[in-house]
């Protein structure tokens, strides 16, 4: 281990202190000293083993080398307890120094990455927890590297002293805040705005010289005063300050929340660039991150599920209301970019047929509820493999999807007709299909009627510091609009049946068109096309591929045709499965050629019905109606 600089002293009133070294970048490791100014007698350290955000035990201790303890300079015997607790025996009247390495080499935004273009850490990974409940105050002082003088350190943490450009002495009101906290570090580009009186700062890492970074920053400014002026409507802000960090990449996407900050990782091609008009698809969806991680600001990082009020990071923490917390938050990024005017009706329409027609062509939605697809999240979600399609249905579609219902069904309760309503509504939602029939002439998104925001409003208001539970959810919607939403919670949430989408979409000004799904849907399978080679990752359960006998993994090489007439029977090498109508044709069989474990197999593959499989697309019917629920 190498010797780092001498450490800075920390402040009388800090107990904890940290001191943070860059200087191994080329080995990728991260050098941390802890200073405990009063251990216990018998000291213990822990750490994480999961990231809030990301439900999955990653195991961050993996990546802890070298870590060894002193007490006056003298050597301290470490004794691992566990897989992510250490203990030490110390005399409490003595600081302890535990100085240690972390291997930083995951190019996501969970863990921590260092090399001498960019450093980027989540304090989960990299500070060790020092037990002990007297003990509160805590400092981190990051050092800059000397092997490169203009790099920069963007991070939430308040700063005490400024060492050079960013870098310096931080303090953390405690262990939770230290970790909530996520740190970049290079020669990153920047730039900052203010919203309603918020300062929101953007660093990029990793974009090219045509990046238009003040189109990205003005942006997402018009997100930000969207989403504070739909949280704050009438009252201060609950932030004082925010800071995006974005890692361009060459192929990349995702984000993770945190309570001033996010951290995001996308392709560098969905950058903005100068001279480029319109919005493209990529962009799109990079602003739609952008979105998503910042509703999260209130939308589990303050207003959480009661099971996350105080969380065990040192195991699972189960909750069913992930389809509430990711799902509703899925449904707000898009529907942020097109009331904030960032992108048109018809290009809000295409985002949802993406949404709609991924949770139909997932057959774990007949399987698995939204309710059990969040609580199982640890295994399922964050552990795909290739059956996970047939079991599960993913918590941020489906939940996105059961918003989108009870925002429309709220719609169509107009505020005058709340207590006949709630004596006549004996329909039941499975027949009715949606929450109740407007009188007869009524249009029913142009009444006075109750939306969905609201009622993340009033969850804000009554639940941000108790928790939330399903039946807040229930009590909420029973006192805005005088009826009972029970019988519909429970059907869409904990049951498998499809939602009731295309009948709502339907009353709001939106046409549902079939159409012809594309070839790997109508064959039943998910493929990976890669210079010429298709390989099956996934196999639909009841598809015509499962009924062939395709497994993934397979590489699909091509198919022969049989002996027709006086055609004789052929063999085509299949590149893509675009490819497929051109050899095809209307045969009724063919075989499929694969290989699998370096051996040839031929799979009798049947068509009949494969063009009945169809998929949506949305459309614009009445712009007013559309109009009046997005705009």
């Amino acid at each position: 281990m190498n010797r780092p600089r001498k450490s800075a002293t920390p402040p009388a009133p800090f107990q904890v202190h940290y001191d943070v070294f860059l200087e191994e970048a080329r080995a990728h490791l991260i050098h941390v000293v802890l200073t405990i100014d009063q251990p216990q007698s018998l000291q213990q350290l822990e750490l994480p083993v999961w990231i809030p955000g990301s439900y999955l035990v990653r195991e961050f201790s993996k990546d802890i080398l070298q870590i060894k303890a002193t007490q006056k300079k003298r050597s301290k015997k470490i004794e691992q307890l566990n897989k992510n607790t250490w203990q030490i025996a110390s005399n409490p009247a003595t600081p302890l120094v535990i100085e240690y390495q972390v291997f930083a080499h995951d190019a996501s935004v969970r863990t921590a990455w260092l090399d001498e273009e960019r450093g980027f850490f989540n304090g989960s990974s990299v500070f060790l927890k020092v037990l002990n409940p007297e003990l509160s105050t805590l400092s981190v002082n990051i050092h800059a590297p000397s092997f490169n003088r203009a790099w920069r350190l963007a991070t939430a943490l308040p700063l005490i002293q400024e060492e050079h450009q960013g870098f310096g002495l931080f303090k953390a009101d405690h262990y939770e805040h230290l970790i909530d906290c996520p740190v970049e570090m290079g020669d990153f580009w920047q730039g900052q705005f203010v919203c309603r009186g918020v300062p929101h700062r953007v660093v990029v890492s990793g974009a090219s010289s045509t990046f238009d970074g003040e189109r990205l920053l003005k942006d997402v400014q018009r997100i930000c005063q969207y989403q504070l002026d739909f949280w704050h409507p009438q009252t201060q802000p609950v932030i004082d300050h925010y800071l995006f960090i974005l890692w361009a990449v060459g192929e990349g996407y995702g984000g993770l929340e945190h309570r001033n900050s996010t951290a995001l990782i996308a392709n560098r091609q969905d950058l903005p660039r100068h001279g480029q008009h319109g919005m493209t698809e990529s962009y799109t969806q990079l602003l739609g991150l952008f979105s998503h991680e910042y509703f999260h600001t209130w939308n589990i990082k303050r207003l959480k599920p009661k099971e996350f009020l105080h969380m065990n990071l040192n195991q699972e923490n189960y909750t069913q209301l992930l389809w509430f917390f990711e799902g509703f938050t899925s449904y707000y990024d898009d529907l942020v970019l097109v009331r904030s005017g960032l992108i048109e009706i018809g290009d809000y329409l295409k985002l949802l047929t993406k949404t709609l027609n991924q949770v139909l062509q997932t057959p774990g939605r007949l399987r698995h509820s939204a309710a059990q697809a969040s609580f199982e999240a640890w295994t399922k979600y964050y552990r795909p493999q290739p059956n996970t399609a047939n079991a599960t249905v993913s918590y941020y579609t489906k939940g996105a999807l059961i918003a989108l219902c009870l925002d429309l069904s709220l719609r169509q309760i107009p505020d005058a007709r709340a207590k006949a309503l709630s004596k006549s509504a004996t329909t039941p939602f499975a027949k009715a299909g949606r929450a109740s029939t407007p009188p007869h002439g009524t249009t029913p998104a142009l009444v006075n009627t109750h939306n969905l925001d609201q009622v993340m409003r009033e969850l804000w208001r009554e639940c941000q510091v108790s928790g939330m539970a399903q039946e807040d959810l229930l009590s909420v919607l029973e006192a805005l609009t005088a009826r009972e939403w029970r019988t519909e919670i429970q059907a869409w949430v904990h049951g498998t049946q499809d939602l009731p989408v295309i009948t709502l979409l339907e009353d709001h000004g939106v046409q549902a068109r079939l159409e012809p799904a594309q070839w790997a849907q109508r064959l039943g399978l998910r493929v990976q096309e890669s210079n010429g080679l298709i390989t099956i990752k996934q196999v639909l359960a009841g598809g015509l591929a499962e009924q062939a006998g395709f497994c993934p993994q397979d590489e699909w090489l091509g198919i022969e045709l049989p002996s027709k007439g006086k055609r004789p029977s052929q063999s085509w090498r299949l590149h893509k499965l675009e490819e497929w109508p051109q050899y095809v044709g209307g045969e009724k069989s063919v075989i499929a050629v694969v290989s699998r474990d370096h051996k040839l197999l031929k799979l009798s593959l049947t068509l009949k019905g494969m063009n009945e499989v169809k998929t949506y697309r949305l459309t614009s019917q009445s712009l007013p109606l559309l109009q009046a629920w997005l705009k």
